[in-house]
Order: C-alpha cells, then structure tokens, then sequence
C-alpha cells in the first residue's frame, strides 16, 4: 500500500524542513529504510529551466515488511522529538485521508486503525 505524508501549510513555516526531519528519522531507522522505501519528491509541475520544486511529499510503501504500526511507531516517535509538532496529513493511495494535529495516543490509535483497513 502506498502512502504520503505531507505537512500543513497553516502548522509550521517551514514544511519541507519538517518533512526532511521525518524523512531523515525513517533513514535512520534500518527496517524504515529498507522495508518502507521513503521517497521526498514534489508535486508541484516542473517549470523548463527552474531547478526543481520544493519538497511537499513524503512518500512510502507499506507491506508485511513495513506495516501500519510500524509506520506509526515511527511517526509517534518523531513528533515526539520535535519541539513544535507539525500538522500532518497521511494519505493512502486509495484516497483515505486522515490529519494528525496533535501527538497524542488517541491520534496514533486512530491513524493505525485506519491504514490497518486498508492493509485488510
């Protein structure tokens, strides 16, 4: 199941340094890297000539390798070590959205509840 994460435009001044972090976080964790394939990639449309768009889009597999609670261990994880916790908003290819605002338990419960139904 393919995933995206991105950040909230309105929770930090800084999205793609935030989406840096949480992609350097899963580096540095060896199943993350290995099983979860994290991607930083742009979807803003190439201009001819620019150098590229910024980072908005954290973009990951998961599997029986990587599954949806180690996804979520890894973003509680991370969000715990921020100073401000960034909005996130994780994206399942099949269309289900959810936002996490706040790094509490309840938010990780909901967040594996719902990529769980997609892993079914």
């Amino acid at each position: 199941m393919d995933v995206t994460i991105t950040v909230d435009e309105d929770s930090t001044n800084d999205r793609e340094g935030e989406l840096r972090s949480l992609y350097d976080w899963m580096l540095a964790d060896a199943s993350s890297r290995r099983h979860a394939r994290p991607a930083l990639t742009t979807t803003a449309a190439s201009v001819p000539g620019a150098q590229g768009g910024m980072v908005d889009v954290l973009s990951l597999v998961l599997g029986t390798a990587f599954n949806a609670a180690s996804l979520v261990f890894a973003i509680a994880s991370w969000r715990r070590s921020r100073p401000q916790q960034p909005t996130l908003i994780i994206e399942r290819s099949d269309g289900m959205r959810i936002t996490l605002t706040a790094g509490t338990d309840d938010d990780a419960r909901r967040l594996l509840a719902e990529l769980e139904q997609g892993q079914a």
